[in-house]
């Protein structure tokens, strides 16, 4: 019996990065999976690879585009089990430089778009009785980074928004917990600076990047029936950076 057998599962943000990661590990574990993406073409390709599971374009911070997406995972699997709400983006910039509309993009995607998925799937899941909502946060939101007082300030807001939701959905079977990753090794992050990663490196007790497949098996963890009694709770998967 695999952790994850006969479970549906929607990830935004599916078709790279941890997004992706969490897909192929849960396909894995036995879920159908569901990837929503921007980049469709990605999703498809990907989806195709994992085989159980199906694409949809979505832009999370549209709530049309996100009942499409749910509504693609009722149709292919009959069901909506686990919630992974993972897509984001980055408009970094000091707040002395940092526009209006790179602040409002932030906010939209991280938090209204995780506010988007966390709703949504709360009106499925409330009906069953059962069901796990996955929202990711970053230690950004739990220390604030120079340079991201958006990407802080919409990280930091997941974390409210899903211990407020977890006291909502707790009476009705439905689980809602965080993931803060740190410095995780993706496209993203190695098109850092040097300088830069040396010294996030350096924070680091254990003395390395993170992997998207760390956060994965913690993704595992909350979906599954191993965390049965967590809700409203934050894993930090940091390496011991900034405990």
């Amino acid at each position: 019996m695999t952790l994850l057998d006969g479970k549906t599962a929607v990830i935004t943000g599916g078709a790279q990065g941890i997004g992706l990661a969490i897909a192929g590990l849960f396909v894995k574990e036995g879920a159908r999976v569901v990837l929503g993406d921007l980049n469709l073409a990605a999703a498809e390709t990907a989806a195709k690879e994992l085989g159980a599971a199906r694409a949809a374009r979505c832009d999370v911070s549209d709530a049309d585009d996100v009942d499409a997406l749910i509504q693609t995972a009722l149709d292919a699997f009959g069901s909506l089990d686990v919630m992974v709400n993972n897509a984001g983006i980055t408009r970094d910039a000091t707040m002395r430089t940092m526009t209006e509309e790179q602040f409002d993009q932030v906010i939209d995607v991280h938090l209204k778009g995780t506010w988007n998925g966390t709703r949504k799937a709360a009106a499925i899941m409330r009906e069953q009785k059962s069901g796990t909502i996955v929202n990711i946060s970053s230690v950004s939101g739990k220390v604030g980074m120079v340079g991201q007082t958006n990407y802080s300030a919409a990280k930091a807001g997941i974390v409210g928004l899903s211990k407020a939701a977890a006291k909502e959905l707790a009476h009705h079977g439905v689980r809602v917990n965080v993931i803060q990753p740190g410095l995780i090794r993706s496209a993203m992050t190695e098109a850092m600076p040097q300088k830069a990663w040396d010294q996030k490196l350096a924070e680091i007790p254990m003395q390395r990047a993170g992997e998207p497949g760390e956060v994965a098996t913690v993704a595992l963890f909350l979906a599954s029936d191993l965390s049965s009694y967590m809700t409203g709770t934050v894993l930090e998967v940091t390496g011991g950076r900034y405990m």
